[in-house]
């Protein structure tokens, strides 16, 4: 499908749909009130540390979240072929350049001063994992290359002021499960669709109602030609809410990063294209699992696909 021409996100169009949302015969609490139980999500204690946008968890919920990103990563690695990563969550300005979040986006980014220079905290691990590939040529046979990281990321969230406040849907340190995926030119198209499946399978086996969106031209980030956003049902705001958004960009990241492979055709190196997508925002997967399987007592199941990862348990409350 080529991408849509339209100004914001109301000319986005919705190409599928999966699971129609759970009819409750009770009051949908949402996750904030959910996590008050047992003082499990505490926004208070977070901001006597740390201030607004953060946010403490404990107990059984904390395992839970926990439990998400672990069953993100075995699944990416063991079921979808990416390589785990672990990546620095300081980086370069060369770095921030190279996926494109400077010099446009600066405002959203904490940086710190060390040393020789400033360094940034990752928005995404997308910068680290894509950046690998700077001034590299890379050999026709290690493409495609698949990378995951789970990372922490931090966002100064300029320009949102009054949105999200309620829980942790909007943060400035949130965890995230990113796919990165490096290709050559004309194998980019069915690596996009590849990857946005590999989200999608997350939020299926989760149980998660979720619709996918194609994105217009202005809703698009930056880097991106082509964009697919996973929305997943939240009922306590009855709507669909961005949990993943997964792009192929191209060859814009990688001429500004000199990414190239060499082609055997002609024997010189030509640019790779980059694709990055979120598989998933572990803090947001957290908040639908939550709400989706609430029960009328304030407890929550856990979804079978994360029971390994939680000693067994059925429910938690």
């Amino acid at each position: 499908a080529s991408v849509p021409v339209g100004k914001d996100e109301t000319a986005n169009q919705e190409t599928n749909r999966w699971r129609a949302p759970r009819v409750f015969d009770f009051a949908v609490k949402d996750h904030v009130e959910l996590g008050a139980r047992n003082g499990w999500l505490d926004g208070d204690t977070a901001a006597k540390l740390s201030g607004a946008r953060f946010t403490v968890l404990r107990g059984q919920l904390a395992r839970l979240h926990r439990a998400l990103a672990q069953f993100m990563l075995d699944l990416h690695t063991d079921g979808h072929g990416y390589q785990e990563t672990n990546v620095p969550l300081l980086v370069n300005s060369d770095s921030m350049q190279g996926t494109g979040q400077l010099p446009k986006f600066e405002e959203d980014l904490f940086s710190v001063e060390m040393g020789e220079g400033k360094r940034f905290l990752i928005p995404t691990s997308e910068v680290p994992l894509t950046n690998i590939v700077r001034d590299e040529i890379l050999d026709d046979a290690s493409l495609p290359l698949r990378m995951t990281a789970h990372s922490m990321c931090f966002r100064a969230e300029a320009g949102s002021h009054g949105r999200d406040t309620r829980g942790m849907i909007r943060q400035h340190q949130f965890e995230k499960v990113e796919l990165v995926s490096i290709t050559k030119p004309e194998e980019s198209d069915a690596e996009h669709e590849r990857m946005t499946r590999c989200a999608e399978v997350v939020l299926e086996k989760l149980g998660l109602p979720y619709r996918r969106m194609l994105l217009c031209t202005g809703d698009m980030g930056f880097a991106a030609a082509k964009t697919f956003d996973l929305e997943v049902w939240l009922p306590s705001q009855d709507t669909y809410r961005e949990i993943s958004s997964c792009s192929n960009c191209g060859d814009f990241q990688a001429r500004r990063m000199q990414a190239r492979w060499r082609n055997p055709a002609t024997g010189k190196p030509e640019l790779v294209h980059t694709l990055n997508g979120s598989g998933v925002a572990v803090g947001r997967a957290l908040i639908a699992v939550m709400e989706n399987c609430q029960n009328a007592d304030g407890s929550i199941t856990v979804p079978e696909a994360l029971r390994q990862y939680m000693g067994g348990a059925i429910r938690i409350a």
